[in-house]
C-alpha cells in the first residue's frame, strides 16, 4: 500500500464536539468504545449511537482527551 497510513488516536472517555447538533441541541459526545466502529453516547441527553471512524473523523470538529491520561487496555 502506497503512502503512510493514519489513524486519529481516538481513545476511550474522550469527549468530542461534532459539526451537528443532536435533535436535544447538545453538540458534545463521549467516546464508550473503541474500534473499527465508534460508540458514542450524547452528554446532554444520554442517546447512544455507533460511527464509523471514517465518518468521526469527518465530522468532528474538536476532541478533548479525557483526564484519565494512564488508561490500559
Amino acid at each position: 500500500m502506497p503512502g503512510l497510513f493514519f489513524l486519529y488516536p481516538f481513545d476511550k472517555g474522550d469527549t468530542v464536539t461534532l459539526r451537528k447538533t443532536h435533535p436535544c441541541g447538545g453538540k458534545n459526545w463521549e467516546i464508550r468504545r473503541v474500534g473499527a466502529d465508534i460508540s458514542l453516547s450524547c452528554l446532554t441527553c444520554g442517546h447512544m449511537m455507533v460511527v464509523t471512524r471514517k465518518a468521526l473523523e469527518k465530522s468532528c470538529t474538536q476532541v478533548v482527551p479525557s483526564k484519565d491520561t494512564n488508561q490500559t487496555v
